[in-house]
């Protein structure tokens, strides 16, 4: 199918994981790609960040899957590099119909223990970051005047907390109150916004030490098959972890005609995660 034939998507945090992953799935219905990583490391998260050769990387699995696309490294935390990307992507393409800001950090700890700039990194990273992205975008959608859609790919932790990741949850949390204030500002020019709330993803950002240590505390060198133990009992569904193509077709369908009146919503992809 060509569900996005002729339209062109700018996706941050775009060189691996899911990022990587709603690269590949929006070229496979026919948009071209705009994609977008820091391609260094961030000295407060959990896990070490994507590299250019990963970003290399995903501009060919993007070629292969039939798209055209460019690469950019942009640090989500800079404006004028988010601002220089979306006037790449109208030069290069002549339009910008989609927008998925899916760059995002974690680390953990007691809210008390936290250093600030392990806080503000989160915080500038995913809540910042996010209103960068769409405050880049926008006034070149708006200008163009074909509507459009903004994703933001946010977390279950986005619905709901736990221990451990105060800054993390708290930046998630208000990157859903950004979505339904830009829903609510940008309908009248006909671009919808719209949050994806996935659950445990098998990415580097999860599948590291930190983060099985973070959900299993109790177990002096956690693995792999401790952790999806544990997430078995915290799903409706018989599953430990979802896929990131999981996620990528929820983000697909929002960018899609298909979804033409969805707008303001926050939709699980969660395996029933908050109704367990």
């Amino acid at each position: 199918m060509n569900r996005l034939e002729g339209k062109v998507a700018l996706i941050t945090g775009a060189a691996r994981g899911m990022g990587r992953s709603h690269a590949i799935r929006l070229a496979e219905e026919g948009a071209a790609i705009v994609a977008l990583d820091i391609c260094r490391d961030i000295d407060n998260a959990s896990t070490g960040l994507a590299s250019q050769a990963d970003l290399a990387e995903t501009a060919l699995l993007v070629e292969k899957a039939g798209g055209s696309v460019v690469a950019l490294e942009a640090d989500v935390r800079d404006l004028e590099a988010l601002q220089r990307a979306a006037s790449t992507a109208v030069d290069h393409f002549g339009t910008l119909d989609i927008v998925c800001a899916n760059a995002a950090i974690a680390s953990f700890g007691p809210s008390w223990e936290l250093s600030e700039d392990a806080w503000r990194d989160v915080m500038d990273v995913n809540l910042t970051g996010s209103w960068h992205t769409a405050k880049a975008c926008l006034p070149a959608m708006i200008e163009l005047g074909r509507g459009g859609s903004i994703v933001f790919v946010n977390s279950v932790n986005g619905l709901k907390s736990g221990p451990g990741i105060s800054h993390y949850a708290a930046s998630k949390h208000g990157v859903v109150g950004l979505m339904k204030s830009l829903a609510s500002e940008a309908g009248r020019f006909g671009i919808r916004v719209n949050s994806v709330h996935p659950t445990m993803v098998g990415t580097a950002m999860t599948m590291n030490e930190a983060a099985f240590r973070r959900y299993l505390p109790e177990v002096d060198e956690p693995t792999l098959a401790d952790m999806q133990r544990l997430m078995e009992g915290r799903h409706a569904l018989d599953v430990p972890m979802i896929e990131a193509v999981d996620v990528s077709n929820a983000v697909l369908w929002l960018a899609s005609d298909e979804a033409r009146y969805v707008t303001g919503v926050t939709l699980p992809v969660d395996a029933g995660m908050l109704v367990r």
